[in-house]
């Protein structure tokens, strides 16, 4: 199976006559065999994440060259489904972007092989200059916490964007706050934006199972606990999830958020060996 993409802004020079993706794939085996060790972000596992200059802007490469017939049968013992290709990323962007999600700029993707623990793709991104991760960003909201504006902002975005995700059937399997990149310009704008990214593992249905939506929306909160949430928070999350119904939560999604919440609280008992923090007092 092959199958590429080029953005326009993207085809310039020697990539401008690729029309298939084994020049696309020659070109970025070439970007990754140049780059510079401080420019590696991940080299294992048949995959190679790096940052490199185009046109004097930031991109990010993907380059998967085949993670072989072990690794993917260790996921499968595992239970999990393998990444053998950077195909999940660019149609889940693909996705998220129909959907109204911020999310990532593509460059370019291309996809060669059948062979499933061989295939070769690779994916160019769009570097987010100017952006911050929500994990940096909430960091010390609990010691100082933020303006009550910027929360509901904050809270509002994440919320609207996991559920627009799980709407298009699709589910992140990594939704953690750092897994967000904020634009701080748009706080004072009509609109946040609130970049969702790392999308290798994602997983795309016609319709996204209960036990992975409830993955994602445990993810999400475990990552949120230290940052001095309270009743309210978690209420207002679950209403903006819900398009507003608060009817569906506290009556058929009962069960949904029960989970949600034993889970985030596992995550965080594994992660931290002791108990989760308390909610805050509601504030007024």
């Amino acid at each position: 199976m092959t199958d590429y993409y080029l953005a326009d802004g993207f085809a310039i020079g020697e990539l401008a006559r690729a029309r298939s993706a084994g020049p696309l794939l020659a070109w970025a085996q070439d970007v990754a065999a140049k780059a510079q060790p401080a420019d590696i972000y991940r080299d294992k596992e048949g995959r190679k994440t790096l940052r490199f200059e185009y046109r004097g802007k930031p991109w990010f490469l993907k380059l998967h060259t085949g993670i072989g017939w072990l690794e993917v049968f260790k996921n499968l013992l595992q239970l999990r489904l393998p990444v053998v290709s950077a195909r999940n990323e660019y149609r889940a962007v693909i996705e998220l972007q129909r959907a109204g999600v911020y999310t990532l700029t593509i460059g370019a993707y291309a996809r060669q092989g059948r062979n499933p623990a061989a295939v070769r793709s690779m994916i160019v991104t769009a570097g987010l200059t100017g952006t911050v991760s929500l994990e940096h960003y909430c960091a010390n909201w609990a010691a100082q916490p933020p303006l009550p504006a910027v929360r509901m902002r904050l809270i509002r975005a994440l919320a609207e964007s996991a559920r627009r995700m799980h709407e298009m059937g699709i589910n992140h399997r990594d939704f953690y706050l750092c897994h967000f990149h904020l634009d701080e310009f748009s706080l004072q704008e009509p609109e946040t934006r609130c970049y969702l990214i790392d999308l290798h593992r994602a997983q795309i249905r016609g319709r996204t199972p209960r036990r992975w939506r409830v993955k994602d929306l445990a993810g999400l909160y475990f990552s949120a606990m230290d940052c001095g949430l309270d009743q309210r928070d978690l209420l207002r999350f679950i209403s903006h999830y819900s398009a507003g119904d608060l009817r569906a939560p506290l009556g058929r999604d009962r069960r949904l958020w029960r989970q949600v919440e034993r889970q985030a609280g596992k995550l965080y008992r594994k992660a931290h060996g002791r108990e989760p923090p308390a909610l805050k007092a509601r504030s007024r």
